[in-house]
């Protein structure tokens, strides 16, 4: 509740200076031409403003997959006849290619009218003058903010001003999953603490549990840290790199006083000979491959990879018998959590170039797209099931998909301002609701490292990498435990972190985390 407040006034504040800045004669320029012809609620067409006028045309990029061609997009062709419009939107696979086309159409000034950005770029982009602030606007897309809340609103912000609309939250996906099958023929419990993960793991490795006679499991798998993210938890403690209250105050998870315990309960479950060897260098969906073919015994690994009916299928596949469970986090000295969660994280951002105040009517018609599909009552339901009576029903006010649903599995594309993500994930996941659920249930320690943009002169990408190097040698047990403070002063120094520690700490004090 604190923090909803903190993030009510400082949002109220910014918005308040910049629509007096928009209203004020001295700076009209700020608010070329009129753009409040419709209102937030309405589309184009239900207005009737331009109604018969020739449809605008908008390019949107970002960056996606199996996007049909326009002819067969019926989400696309609902949103133009909605809001005449022409909607062009691009798709790029690969993250990198879409970063890399981005910059170049920003160096050379051929922008597109909305587009996907990255906190960073967010940041560079409007140093540079090249984002639409959208704090003067802010009342027109009120649609908007109501749907995706104040908190996303303060994540596309830089220096108090808004240049970006960042999607709604998400919820988690991922638990510990253990085969039952396997507990039940070693007559085993399903396990409550660190201390009883371990012993199973180390049965799951040891005892035969597939009954074939030979010594071919291990007990857990994972990707990466990950696969001890409730380890963390149950110490305490975030995943690497985490920054979270803790006793009042921002800790970072590598200086918290539980991080050497917590390592050395993860060397020993790894001498142990219980941990997949390969954990570190799994890559993809190898972790769920080993699982799926009965290589490992517990998993940690978000719900859709368990319970899809093709993976279900494949499960099925190999051992008939498997029956996989999904479990809560074990408990231990710091309690009980399945790692961390990110509240400052967001899906995406989504910017326009500030050159489209010379064609005021090119950003009005974006403020329409993004308030109609922000709309529960207009085109949110469009963009989450498409067409209402041919892809989904309403049963009692509730979505129910059709046997047509597949024809807009690509719809998540056009969810520009996000989406209710529990009700979205139960409606088109109908069979994995009980697990959706139990997922987002579960506590987590709240990270907080999607408040914070990195300082000049830091570089999370060489910082990261020595983390990682460096922790995998103290839970191989190639680098004592003894070292440890040598490796953060190594890090504080060499990789600069102590700039990012002094920084994110003054940046989540003004945002009123740690007292």
């Amino acid at each position: 509740m604190k923090m909803r407040k903190v993030y009510a006034i400082l949002l109220s504040v910014s918005l308040l200076s910049g629509l007096l800045a928009g209203c004020s004669g001295g700076t009209s320029n700020n608010k070329t031409g009129d753009l409040s012809t419709v209102q937030p609620n309405q589309s184009v067409a239900e207005s009737g403003n331009d109604s018969n006028s020739k449809p605008i045309k908008l390019e949107i990029i970002e960056p996606g997959n199996n996007l049909p061609s326009p002819d067969k997009d019926m989400i696309k062709k609902e949103l133009d006849k909605a809001l005449n419009i022409d909607l062009n939107l691009t798709v790029y696979p690969s993250g990198d290619d879409y970063a890399n086309q981005l910059n170049v159409r920003m160096a050379s000034g051929n922008f597109p009218d909305l587009f996907m950005v990255s906190r960073q770029q967010i940041i560079q982009f409007s140093k540079q003058g090249l984002l639409l602030d959208l704090t003067p606007y802010m009342d027109e897309l009120q649609q908007t903010v109501d749907f995706i809340g104040e908190e996303s609103v303060k994540k596309g912000m830089v220096d108090g001003k808004v240049f970006a609309i960042s999607k709604s939250s998400q919820i988690p996906y991922n638990t510990y999953w253990i085969r039952k099958d396997w507990l039940d023929k070693l007559q085993l419990a399903v396990p409550t603490t660190v201390e009883q993960l371990a012993a199973v793991a180390e049965a799951f490795t040891n005892n035969d549990p597939d009954d074939n006679g030979k010594r071919d499991t291990f007990g857990l798998t994972g990707s990466k840290f990950g696969a001890f993210a409730p380890v963390f938890g149950a110490f305490g403690v975030g995943m690497p790199g985490n920054f979270y209250v803790k006793d009042g105050a921002v800790v970072n998870s590598l200086y918290d006083p539980a991080i050497k315990d917590t390592l050395a309960f993860i060397r020993e479950m790894i001498l142990s000979g219980s941990v997949d060897p390969e954990l570190l260098a799994n890559t993809g969906l190898q972790h769920q491959e080993k699982a799926i073919k009965g290589q490992a015994g517990i998993v940690h690994i978000d719900w859709p990879n368990m319970t899809k009916e093709q993976f279900v299928e494949q499960i099925k596949a190999v051992n008939p018998n498997a029956e996989w469970l999904q479990i809560a986090p074990p408990s231990g000295p710091g309690g009980q959590y399945d790692g961390s969660w990110d509240i400052g994280a967001t899906p995406a951002r989504f910017a326009i170039p500030k050159a489209l105040e010379k064609d005021p009517e090119k950003p009005q018609r974006i403020f329409d797209l993004l308030n109609y599909i922000s709309n529960p009552e207009g085109g949110s339901l469009l963009v989450q099931f498409g067409v209402q009576d041919i892809h989904f029903t309403l049963n009692d006010g509730k979505p129910v998909m059709t046997d047509k649903a597949g024809e807009v599995g690509h719809s998540w594309l056009y969810q520009f301002t996000g989406r209710p993500e529990m009700e979205y994930l139960q409606t088109k996941f109908a069979l994995q609701s009980k697990e959706i659920q139990f997922a987002s249930d579960q506590p987590r320690i709240e990270a907080l490292n999607g408040f914070i943009d990195n300082p000049e002169g830091y570089n999370p990408a060489d910082a990261d990498r020595y983390i990682e190097e460096e922790l995998a040698k103290f839970i191989y047990d190639k680098r004592s435990l003894s070292e440890y403070d040598d490796f953060l002063k190594t890090l504080e120094t060499t990789m600069n972190y102590q700039l990012l520690l002094e920084s994110a700490k003054a940046q989540l004090a003004q945002l009123g985390f740690g007292g």
